[in-house]
């Protein structure tokens, strides 16, 4: 399974590949073991995260001949499913920058792995689509939750329902995506501009944004402002040991 993703690091940037050409089909809801994924973002001073697919698409979703053989042979749907959204949990709290180069298609879960990232950029051509309906289900790896957040409930309703596909241009309309470039420079801008935003800080001060940043979408507006103070004065700590450590090697 693990095979059909790919991972490397390149200047602090982990880059995760849905490796599984032509449509990036997720063979399994846990399209990454959680114990792989952990090694993964565990690497020492990783600074964001940016998520892309093999060739000519994003994803076009799940494998529905594995899911329905899933069902077949008695497996576990439920505890599948659940283990294919602790890996996405586990991503989003490594309080890192997630990026999604979305290009061809991003389908059902693909889309949710797209929805669980911070800043979404598409090719001009792109297509999106949640067509789980039409087969007789419905989003099952956060999509019902993460797409709302994004687009509104109403949107996402009719989206839902309808699996009507949408363009580039509407989807950056409603709010689905955040930036639209060129085919050809999907992967690119995305790269460059999770280079840009963090190639002169730290992975510590990285995580800390993020988390504070997450905090605001998750928390009451008290608890997230004291969790900002209680982190500003965790970094103010260091920072004065960093420098006074700094100006004793100087005498």
């Amino acid at each position: 399974m693990n095979d059909l993703i790919e991972w490397r690091v390149k200047e602090a940037i982990g880059i995760l590949t849905i490796n599984n050409p032509p449509e990036n089909y997720l063979f399994e809801p846990e399209f990454v073991s959680l114990p792989t994924m952990k090694t993964w973002t565990e690497t020492p001073n990783l600074k964001g995260i940016l998520i892309q697919g093999k060739g000519k698409h994003f994803s076009a979703g799940g494998d529905l001949r594995r899911l329905f053989e899933m069902v077949s042979n008695g497996e576990r749907l439920e505890e599948k499913l659940a283990a294919g959204n602790a890996v996405i949990d586990h991503l989003i709290h490594t309080n890192l920058p997630l990026v999604a180069a979305i290009h061809g298609v991003c389908f059902g879960g693909g889309l949710e792995i797209a929805l669980a990232c911070d800043i979404k950029i598409a090719a001009e051509n792109a297509l999106f689509a949640t067509p789980e309906t039409g087969h007789g289900l419905l989003p099952g790896m956060g999509g019902t939750v993460r797409l709302p957040a994004t687009v509104g409930k109403a949107k996402s309703m009719q989206l839902i329902l309808t699996g009507d596909m949408i363009s580039t241009e509407e989807a950056i309309r409603i709010g689905l995506i955040d930036v639209t470039v060129p085919r050809k420079e999907v992967l690119s801008y995305s790269f460059t501009l999770l280079h840009r935003m963090t190639k002169n800080l730290s992975s510590r001060i990285i995580r800390s944004v993020i988390e504070a940043l997450r905090n605001s979408s998750t928390l009451p507006p008290d608890r997230a402002i004291a969790e900002e103070t209680r982190i500003f004065c965790e970094l103010a700590k260091e920072e004065y040991i960093r420098r006074l450590a700094e100006k004793e090697s100087e005498k």
